[in-house]
């Protein structure tokens, strides 16, 4: 059987060729290696340096309207409103005006049977009379005492008469004047209770005491009241509404606005319209436990359509400064050297700028002075931050350029 030829031995001038060949692809693949590590280590310093930049959204002042709204619950009172209680004791015959009625100033709402009243006032009567003779009886004795003193006066100057009996008339005489003056001063005395008591017996008719509205009864037929009480509710209570009073709570930061004359509007729950009124005078005194000052509007009511106790939306229309400028609250910066706020520059520099407030809005909060209405404000910035930083201003959607531009280029399709 033929034996397989021997293997032949391999070419040396192959393997030098196959050798360089797999020299040259280690090498290039260990300077490609070493080209990106090093292009990666580059991207990361420059991604590090980059996201060290802040990246801020920016605000804008804005002006406030020629004409600021301040919103503030109110009540509502009546012009005038009478409780009328009873000045006569007894009981109640009868009642002419319920609520709701129109009454006009002295008009009759309800009549008060008190004849104990008018018993003193009779008696009282009587005693006048009484005393009103007295002084007659007094003035008689005073006319003789006078009489008596001319005579004897004349008798003791022509020696008829002893002087003692002279100064005896003349004493009898003072002594009857001073009781002729004594008898007018009780028909006086007498007189003024008279008047007083029928004075009380006026009240037995409870009247109107101006043009107004009922508005409450608290008394029926045969009710007991007696006078002078007032721990009770009152018989009646009349309401002159032709104009309300509106009282409102103002906060002490509007209260250099309250000016006598600023103008409003009601508006009330379940009422189709509003109404206007005007203020008229503030209590210049601050309630401590609110910081809030009571003023005082006027608003006309020829319809009766505003009723007291009433609550009501007091919508005041106050001037508003033109070179007053708005800025959200978060734009401030709270520093040890007062309020301030950081200012973006053409070259995305930040510059603090100290600031003037002016009122607290709520979310936003008003400018006196520091700013202008170009300047571009950084919302919510850090507390570390400082004037000369560098930032990056994000878009309307809150990302940086550079994110923006991975964003983008994560929706290109594959295979472009």
């Amino acid at each position: 059987m033929k034996q397989p030829e021997a293997v032949q031995k391999a070419n040396p001038r192959r393997v030098l060729l196959v050798g360089c060949a797999i020299g040259a692809a280690a090498i290039a693949l260990a300077a490609f290696g070493i080209a990106d590590r090093a292009k990666s280590r580059q991207e990361l310093t420059s991604w590090t340096d980059e996201q060290a930049i802040p990246t801020v959204r920016l605000v804008e002042p804005q002006r406030g309207p020629s004409e600021a709204q301040l919103v503030l619950p109110g009540n509502v009172n009546a012009f005038y409103t009478g409780s009328i209680y009873a000045r006569a004791s007894g009981y109640v015959t009868a009642w002419y005006k319920d609520i709701g009625a129109h009454v006009k100033k002295g008009e009759t709402l309800a009549v008060i049977a008190a004849p104990d009243l008018d018993q003193q006032l009779a008696q009282a009567k009587a005693q006048l009379v009484q005393l009103k003779a007295a002084v007659q009886q007094a003035q008689a004795n005073e006319d003789l005492g006078r009489v008596t003193d001319q005579r004897t006066s004349r008798l003791v100057a022509q020696g008829w008469t002893s002087e003692q009996q002279g100064d005896t008339d003349r004493l009898t005489l003072a002594s009857r004047t001073a009781a002729l003056e004594v008898a007018r001063a009780n028909v006086e005395a007498q007189q003024a209770a008279v008047s007083r008591l029928e004075e009380l017996t006026q009240f037995e008719q409870i009247k109107a005491p101006f043009d107004g509205i009922v508005t409450a009864r608290s008394v029926d037929i045969g009710d007991l009241v007696n006078a002078g009480g007032k721990s009770g509710k009152p018989l009646f209570q009349v309401s002159d509404i032709h104009e309300m009073r509106v009282y409102v709570n103002v906060p002490q930061a509007y209260l250099s606005d309250m000016k006598p004359g600023l103008e409003a509007t009601l508006e009330l729950p379940g009422a189709d319209k509003a109404f206007p009124a005007k203020l008229v005078s503030t209590s210049n005194a601050i309630a401590e436990n609110s910081r809030t000052a009571l003023v005082e509007l006027q608003a006309a009511n020829p319809g009766g359509q505003l009723w007291p106790g009433a609550f009501a939306e007091v919508h005041f229309h106050i001037p508003s400064d033109p070179d007053t400028l708005r800025i959200p609250a978060t734009a401030l910066v709270f520093g040890p050297h007062g309020m301030s706020v950081a200012v973006v520059s053409d070259d995305d520099k930040v510059e603090l700028k100290k600031v003037r407030l002016g009122r607290n809005l709520g979310d936003s909060v008003e400018i006196r002075s520091g700013l202008t209405i170009a300047d571009r404000l950084i919302d919510s910035p850090k507390e570390t931050i400082e004037s000369g930083d560098a930032v990056r201003i994000a878009d309307s959607n809150g990302l940086a350029p550079a994110d923006k531009a991975t964003q983008e280029a994560s929706r290109v399709p594959a295979g472009m």
